[in-house]
């Protein structure tokens, strides 16, 4: 007989409560009793079957991290045992159990973090640092900005870049709250997009020879500006879209200043590369993780019975962090 657990689960008409089958690991996979799990702005098309997910997701719990402990073990695991304290990055984690990829999963020291802040970290750490040390190639005394900083991986990236020995950590947020905090996680110069003339009252204000790394959350029109920012040898890494997926592009700039102009998504990546990612974030920042000097904000914990005003929470767009689920 199977053994039923509650989750959020997608449907046509969006997120609801449901019971299911609790899921079984694979080879290379372990079961996870969940304690919590992080919010992301996909899980919104998630719930509908949309976006990412397809509609072969319908009936299927959504949430693509969090943290608890390992309850079983794949045949093929090997680094993890039953026990262990994780967080862990897939699919499924608006549940009271989830099954993970064992190279998605990183092992917690009794000493890291708890679980709750945990649970928020997996994705906004290998998109951080994929972004700004692996495609931006960023070295100790680069110019950084983070354009959309106040998201997740905007705030771990600007901690990254902290962290990293960044000269400069230009910042923006249109929103005058979120743009007041953005110091704390290592602004240096917090800046309004808004503003008419933002980016040359930037690049007074840096001086040198332009930004050597923009990590672009926004894309659309604004690549313009950042193109006019960058240092010759610049690197742009287009992370997300919120403003906007076509624009038009100077080709001429491009060139004249060389740039590297670098797209990036999980959406494409194999496993292999996932896993690689995880690895990455593992050997080179895991101390610092463990010492509480990574980090993110939690805005608001919600019951799973209550996700879909968690969600309501979330589309409102008035938080700054993450939102969690407690199951």
């Amino acid at each position: 007989m199977a053994t039923m657990m509650k989750a959020g689960v997608a449907g046509e008409n969006g997120l609801s409560i449901a019971e299911v089958e609790r899921p079984a690991p694979g080879p290379e996979q372990v079961l996870v009793k969940v304690v919590a799990a992080g919010m992301n702005r996909a899980d919104l098309n998630a719930a509908r079957g949309a976006g990412v997910a397809s509609k072969a997701s319908l009936g299927r719990p959504i949430g693509m991290e969090w943290a608890g402990e390992v309850v079983e073990l794949g045949t093929g695991v090997t680094g993890l045992a039953v026990g262990d304290r994780v967080m862990c990055s897939g699919s499924g984690g608006y549940a009271e159990y989830a099954v993970a990829d064992m190279g998605r999963t990183m092992r917690l020291a009794a000493s890291g973090p708890e679980l709750e802040r945990a649970a928020v970290l997996p994705l906004a750490l290998m998109t951080a640092d994929d972004a700004l040390v692996t495609n931006g190639r960023m070295q100790q005394g680069d110019d950084v900005l983070v354009h959309g900083a106040s998201s997740a991986v905007g705030l771990m990236t600007l901690q990254i870049a902290r962290l990293k020995g960044a000269r400069t950590i230009a910042a923006t947020s249109g929103d005058a709250g979120r743009r007041a905090r953005l110091a704390e996680f290592g602004a240096t110069h917090p800046v309004d997009p808004n503003e008419a003339g933002w980016a040359e009252s930037l690049a007074e204000q840096v001086g040198g020879d332009g930004i050597d790394v923009a990590v672009d959350m926004v894309s659309g029109a604004g690549i313009k500006a950042l193109m006019k920012l960058a240092a010759v040898r610049g690197r742009i890494v287009n992370v997300g879209r919120l403003g906007g997926t076509k624009a038009e592009f100077d080709f001429d700039l491009h060139a004249a200043k060389r740039l590297n102009y670098i797209g990036v998504t999980f959406r494409t990546r194999s496993l292999a590369e996932i896993r690689a990612i995880a690895a990455k974030v593992r050997d080179d920042l895991w101390d610092d993780i463990a010492a509480g000097r990574l980090s993110l904000p939690i805005d608001r914990s919600f019951a799973l019975d209550d996700a879909l005003a968690a969600h309501e929470h979330m589309a409102a767009n008035r938080h700054f962090g993450k939102i969690v689920l407690i199951p």
